[in-house]
């Protein structure tokens, strides 16, 4: 999708993973330029979260290639930790439970990677921290538990912790889904910032405004293929696909 090798943040080549006998991605290629925010869509099944999660390792692809950051891992190196390592040390995920630590401080979320994964001194990883809490609105909660927060306020706060390790590429797991409609708009909200800020993104969403507001290339997968793709303008008002019509159909 980059028109660049040079500019791009992330590549992934041909991309297949199976689970059993089912399998849910059919070879996915797909790249983003540095400050690219691709939204990808779809129905429930469609493969959309398994490959985010191919992307990071999360999620052990069964063929293709990988790149991010300058780290280049294919399949066949999946057993190899420290390549693994060394493509997560660029890539970031938020995910759509939150997965806050639930007996550490909304402080202490955002410092544990980076103290005890990237090895920062605990004092910059602790102004490191102060400052993205500041950027999601939540400098007053640094000293709170998780579960006194809002699902809004955990979400901003997973994201926090995100930024912290300062990431070449945020991944996004459908990070609205779990909240309730009314606290949707703040993390959305933090999100259009980022974008602003020129990071670069892959957002697995069921926001359609945002895809049509925010993305600079909007991908729909079907049935573990990439069914279509293009810039928002273009694949709002006039979708290639009967497969693609249709999803628009419903979610419109």
């Amino acid at each position: 999708m980059a028109d660049s090798e040079t500019t791009l943040a992330v590549e992934a080549t041909d991309v297949h993973k199976r689970f059993g006998s089912l399998e849910v991605l059919k070879g996915i290629s797909l790249s983003a330029a540095k400050g690219d925010v691709v939204s990808i869509i779809g129905a429930s099944g469609s493969g959309k979260s398994t490959f985010l999660r191919c992307l990071n390792f999360l999620e052990v692809p069964d063929g293709g290639r990988i790149r991010i950051g300058g780290e280049d891992i294919s399949a066949d190196d999946r057993i190899d930790k420290k390549r693994i390592q060394a493509l997560r040390r660029h890539v970031a995920m938020v995910f759509q439970s939150f997965n806050l630590w639930p007996h550490r401080t909304v402080l202490e979320n955002v410092t544990e990677v980076p103290v005890h994964v990237q090895s920062v001194p605990k004092a910059e990883a602790v102004s490191r921290a102060e400052r993205y809490l500041k950027r999601v609105g939540l400098a007053d909660k640094k000293d709170v538990y998780p579960s006194f927060l809002s699902g809004g306020q955990q979400q901003r706060v997973a994201i926090a912790r995100a930024l912290a390790t300062e990431p070449d590429v945020m991944l996004f797991d459908e990070p609205t889904s779990a909240l309730d409609p009314e606290l949707v708009g703040e993390v959305l909200g933090v999100m259009r910032g980022l974008a602003d800020e020129g990071r670069t993104m892959l957002v697995v969403t069921h926001e359609m405004e945002f895809a049509r507001d925010v993305s600079s290339q909007v991908v729909f997968l079907h049935q573990g293929t990439i069914a279509e793709a293009g810039p928002p303008a273009e694949f709002f008002s006039a979708p290639k696909t009967d497969a693609c019509k249709k999803f628009l159909e419903r979610v419109l």
